[in-house]
């Protein structure tokens, strides 16, 4: 997946200022822009097949939206995808409203199909710990074992360490790692400043084995990075962060060394890190800070995790359960 910035539809100006406002004034990620253009373009797709037209988006009644809501539920979209679009359409007209090109939503109030609730996947203390033992396990492999072709970078399996820990360790979201530079690491407090979604920065701790994994990764560098440079750097000739797509496809790769599901996200990493310290002990508020959630709701999603966890021990061990 390439991970620039997706162009906005050419035939649509709204559509194009809305984007552009994503991108620059709200710091949206790469894949909320590139969602929200799909997204916008299929309805400027839809319209103009069925009212044989560019939508007149002050003119838009609910009707419509209704309309593309059932056209959407004919093509087998599953909720989620529905939400999505909606969000972005939703998102969409608060632009037009503080712009003055519609005076309200048509969107509002319209009832979507609700998705149903989906704990987190995460793995385990255990499972977490062979993950972070897993790149550098081709390093210590005997020469006779060793795949002939390119050889290992030994930069890039303790670059690669560093990175594992430092999502678990700080939590972060896959853009948040990549995007971090070396003067965003406070040394001697063990902090770190992670620019979060909407531009929004939070300073997060971070942990000795973390710092520990980064600087050993350094070691391995020919110089080591410094100022505003990426913490970890790709491969490339021309140095620069690596990529949110580099990090899954390698991930996926440590996943199967440590015998674990090689289809799980960066993202799953993130989701250990709030169950780990919600069943140690930590507050709500506290993980919710931690994590760079604007609304408490969507961290509470890791307390039913731990409460179903408690619920099959119980089950288990009770003798009148």
């Amino acid at each position: 997946m390439d991970a620039t910035a997706p162009k906005p539809p050419p035939q649509d100006p709204w559509t194009h200022k809305f984007l552009a406002h994503l991108a620059t004034d709200r710091g949206a990620s790469i894949y909320t822009q590139r969602n929200y253009q799909q997204a916008l373009t299929e309805f400027l797709r839809w319209h103009s097949d069925e009212r044989r037209a560019a939508p007149a988006w002050e003119k838009l009644q609910r009707d419509d939206f209704r309309a593309y809501l059932r056209f959407l539920g004919r093509h087998n979209l599953g909720r989620a995808a529905i939400q999505l679009r909606f969000s972005a359409l939703r998102s969409f007209y608060k632009f037009l409203i503080r712009h003055g090109a519609a005076e309200t939503s048509p969107i509002k109030n319209i009832s979507l199909p609700k998705i149903g609730k989906r704990l987190p996947q995460f793995l385990t203390v255990q499972q977490m710990k062979d993950l972070l033992d897993a790149p550098l396990k081709p390093l210590t492999k005997p020469k006779k074992e060793k795949k002939a072709g390119r050889p290992i970078a030994v930069s890039a399996c303790f670059r690669d360490v560093a990175i594992l820990e430092t999502i678990y360790s700080c939590g972060l979201r896959i853009s948040e790692l990549c995007g971090l530079r070396v003067q965003d690491i406070d040394w001697s407090e063990q902090l770190v400043r992670v620019r979060g979604k909407g531009k929004k920065e939070r300073q997060v701790p971070i942990g000795e084995p973390a710092l520990k994994a980064i600087e050993n990764y350094w070691l391995t560098l020919e110089q080591r990075p410094t100022g505003e440079m990426p913490v970890f750097l790709s491969e490339k000739r021309k140095p620069g962060p690596v990529s949110a797509v580099m990090v899954a496809r390698r991930l996926k790769n440590y996943l199967a060394l440590a015998g674990l599901d090689p289809k799980l996200t960066p993202h799953k990493l993130r989701h250990s890190y709030a169950t780990h310290l919600l069943d140690a002990g930590a507050d709500l508020r506290s993980v919710q800070e931690l994590l760079g959630h604007a609304h408490l709701v969507t961290t509470q999603v890791y307390t039913h995790v731990s409460t179903e966890r408690l619920k099959k021990a119980y089950d288990a061990a009770h003798p009148r359960a």
